[in-house]
């Protein structure tokens, strides 16, 4: 399969910005010197300590060259930097630089980078520019597309947030080549997640060609990537705001994920608990009578033996982790939408998934995959 070097994504038949694949960072200044063709602008750019030691400098000099000034913003790395504290210090370093609405802002990093960088677009000044330069494969096949930026607010994850698109996301994929294997394998959580939710193809590539993806080899790191944006684009351009049902279906895997991630103090990474969420929500598909017991097997495997997700302690406390979606926020009053599978490629929402079918594919877990 040829892989195109750009994406475009659109909102009621309007390209909006383009997702662009390139092996380095050099067609950026393309896109700084169109920014600022006419008039000076500012940009500031967002990243956290670990991204920014490793391509700050690189990104400032050539932003440096076509922005009448540049600034730069750096977190500490992690989530527990995801909440409104920084987001307040962001806002004080655009306040205090005179940043206006034709200044740009620039999320250099992986998923709480963007989020949070794109949060902060969303809501200073109402509204302010900004680009996705996503660092990690998490980033690259989901938080960086779509729109949806957050923080989370006292450990309750992503509650606080905004719908705002970036005006281009700028994928460099030798990014990757310093990711370490844990922050890898987590991102393949959310390609997995594509790739059953809609793209039962996409799951017979990943089955098919696990060696080359352990390698990262750039051929299936490229395939698996746009394949990944391709189910993410075409959900968001039919439903952008999630009002129509369409784009819930892309939490499959995060209802049990974002407890078990809470329950676990974030000690866990997101993908990690995506992975587990997944699996169990595949127990789930096949104890409620959707997913045949062959495909269960095939996802649970698969997860199980590739996926690399640590091992949940064996004194878990299930029930709390059940309580926790309570304060799931794709709730809708006292149902949870829980996305389920019909089969490889055919997700459904589902709003009659109690805790008792929860703790019950819970125990399926701990007891046959949890290793």
């Amino acid at each position: 399969m040829t892989i195109p070097n750009n994406l475009p994504v659109s909102d009621n038949g309007q390209e909006i910005y383009k997702i662009l694949y390139r092996h380095n960072f050099d067609d950026l200044a393309i896109y700084f010197q169109e920014y600022n063709a006419k008039t000076s602008r500012k940009c500031c750019i967002v990243s956290d300590s670990h991204v920014a030691s490793l391509y700050m400098e690189d990104v400032n000099t050539m932003a440096s060259e076509y922005f009448n000034k540049v600034t730069q913003y750096v977190f500490p790395e992690g989530e527990a930097s995801k909440n409104l504290n920084t987001v307040h210090d962001l806002y004080v370093e655009l306040i205090e630089n005179h940043f206006d609405r034709n200044d740009l802002l620039i999320a250099l990093g992986g998923g709480v980078v963007g989020d949070l960088c794109g949060f902060s677009a969303a809501t200073y000044l109402r509204g302010i520019k900004f680009i996705q330069i996503p660092t990690s494969l998490l980033a690259d096949v989901d938080s960086s597309i779509g729109g949806k930026t957050g923080v989370d607010f006292d450990a309750y994850k992503n509650m606080v947030g905004a719908f705002h698109m970036p005006c281009q996301v700028y994928i460099n994929t030798n990014t990757l080549t310093t990711l370490d294997e844990r922050q890898y394998y987590a991102g393949m959580g959310e390609v997995l997640k594509s790739a059953l939710i809609k793209d039962a193809d996409l799951f017979t590539y990943l089955l098919n060609n696990k060696e080359l993806i352990q390698a990262k080899d750039t051929e299936a790191i490229q395939t698996m990537i746009y394949r990944s944006d391709l189910v993410k684009k075409n959900v968001v351009e039919f439903d952008p705001k999630e009002t129509k049902g369409e784009r819930a279906k892309l939490n499959f895997g995060h209802t049990l994920g974002h407890a078990i991630e809470k329950y676990m103090n974030f000690k866990c990474l997101h993908g990690e608990c995506v992975s587990i969420g997944s699996t169990i929500a595949s127990i789930i598909s096949f104890n409620k009578g959707y997913l045949s017991q062959d495909a269960c097997n095939s996802i649970c495997k698969y997860i199980g033996e590739f996926m690399q997700v640590p091992k949940l302690p064996e004194d878990i406390d299930i029930d709390g982790i059940i309580n926790l979606t309570k304060n799931d926020k794709k709730a809708d009053g006292k149902l949870l939408k829980f996305i389920l599978l019909n089969e490889i490629g055919d997700a459904i929402i589902d709003t009659s998934v109690n805790d008792s079918d929860m703790k019950k594919a819970f125990e399926t877990y701990m007891k046959d995959w949890n290793k």
